[in-house]
């Protein structure tokens, strides 16, 4: 199965919120690199953040339950 990262995040708690909305909709995902950024938030920059990490074929999906849950437009 291939993976892609959705988004990415500098704390753990806001990834961990969009990581469980994912969840509650059967969404294949989980986040990448949460312990390095947590351990040593300084890293998180040359890392590129806690990453979501969706299944390929998911995404769309995924991507528009976000939206929905930040209130922001899907249609673009």
């Amino acid at each position: 199965m291939d993976y892609l990262v959705l988004q990415t995040f500098d704390n753990y708690i806001p990834a961990h919120i969009a990581l469980g909305r994912l969840q509650e909709e059967f969404i294949n995902c989980f986040l990448q690199d949460e312990y390095t950024v947590t351990v040593d938030p300084l890293l998180a920059n040359a890392i590129g953040g806690i990453k979501l990490i969706v299944a390929a074929s998911q995404a769309e999906r995924a991507w528009q339950i976000l939206h929905q849950a930040a209130g922001t437009d899907t249609t673009g």
